[in-house]
């Protein structure tokens, strides 16, 4: 009597966690893809690092990243991480233009 009730108790509460999505209960299982919002312009993280507007030129976008690689670069105390961050923008930004 005893196990069937502590049976009846354990596929309610399985099937209860099945119900609310709390946990995978087959190893295997995939899990959800996240959804993520679409990218409003493909550059605009880009400019946002530089601090340069949608109409700047190449020119704009050099002396941008003299000014900032100037106060992020490892060699003044600055980190390899924003180094990276500062020069792919501007890659990317002159890469854009053609330049």
């Amino acid at each position: 009597m005893i196990w069937k009730l502590l049976t009846a108790i354990a596929i309610g509460w399985l099937g209860w966690r099945m119900w609310h999505g709390w946990g995978r209960l087959l190893p295997g299982t995939p899990k959800p893809a996240p959804v993520q919002p679409p990218p409003a312009e493909p550059d605009a993280d880009a400019r946002a690092v530089l601090g340069v507007g949608p109409e700047a030129g190449p020119e704009e976008i050099r002396a941008a990243h003299r000014r900032l690689i100037a106060s992020v670069h490892p060699d003044r105390g600055g980190s390899p991480e924003l180094t990276r961050q500062v020069n792919a923008a501007r890659d990317a930004l002159l890469r854009k233009t053609g330049d």
